[in-house]
């Protein structure tokens, strides 16, 4: 079985999914928190031991833990591989490069999002791997 590359799609659930993580990525944060739904809840998980899954709900506790995490990334490394998505869900795959204190690491890392009926972030779940550059 071989696995086909998933093209990057413009839905619109999809552009408003990458903005955000532009947003984010470069450390806009008063950008990336005007994305977000009131009650926006957000999962996070990897197999990485020495990171704790993730599981908040709410604007301002979901900015505290991604102000914490994306401090660590450089500005302008994310790169999306992959999207799709219609008007309300996306799926990205993208990657950052962050230095969290023992040198730079590249993230790979899935994110699927459900918007609500104004754009915002209503629900986000991550998935991730980390890797030694």
């Amino acid at each position: 079985m071989s696995v086909q590359q998933m093209p990057v799609v413009d839905s619109r659930a999809a552009a408003i999914a990458r903005a955000h993580a532009e947003a984010w990525s470069n450390h806009d944060w008063a950008r990336a928190q005007a994305g977000l739904a009131a009650d926006v809840h957000v999962t996070v998980m990897t197999t990485q031991a020495a990171m704790a899954v993730t599981d908040l709900t709410g604007a301002d506790d979901y900015m505290q833990g991604l102000i914490e995490f994306a401090q660590a990334v450089v500005p302008g490394s994310a790169r999306v591989i992959a999207s799709a998505g219609d008007d309300r869900n996306a799926l990205l795959v993208l990657s950052v490069e962050a230095d969290f204190g023992g040198g730079i690491v590249t993230l790979t890392a899935a994110r699927l999002y459900l918007f609500d009926e104004e754009d915002k972030i209503k629900a986000e779940q991550v998935v991730f791997y980390t890797e030694q550059s």
